[in-house]
């Protein structure tokens, strides 16, 4: 019987269609924030690895849930500054090196008084301008 243009005998076949469309989505959240989860602490050691672990999560959890996604443009409108480099590392083409270095200087002129600055020492010794 169709009532408001619903067929029950169609409802019935897509019900086991949307239920497993629903579980993978749950899978790919979990899997997500499980990434995440291992990136941050992996991030504070040498060579970043954590930041690549974290950005996939970022990106598992953003494509597969509403409410992130809402949640990561509120966060990106009220803290542009914050948001701006995980955006560029989530990009379909990562610019991972130019966010390295830019978020290495942020930490060093974060941390280290200016007599005790070293990465934007090295960036001018290695593209000095030729005078001739």
């Amino acid at each position: 019987m169709a009532l408001w243009g619903f067929n029950a005998a169609a409802r019935a076949e897509e019900e086991p269609l949307l239920l497993m469309r629903k579980s993978v989505r749950v899978a790919l959240i979990a899997l997500g924030v499980v990434l995440m989860v291992v990136g941050l602490p992996l991030a504070l050691l040498p060579g970043h690895i954590g930041i690549i672990f974290f950005a996939v999560g970022l990106i598992i959890v953003l494509r597969n849930s509403f409410s992130a996604k809402r949640n990561f443009i509120r966060a990106q409108r009220r803290h542009p500054n914050i948001v701006f480099p995980i955006r560029r590392l989530i990009r379909p083409k990562p610019e991972i090196l130019p966010v390295l270095w830019h978020q290495m200087l942020k930490f060093e002129r974060w941390v280290l008084p200016r007599r005790m600055r070293f990465y934007r020492r090295v960036r001018h010794g290695l593209f000095r301008r030729r005078r001739g």
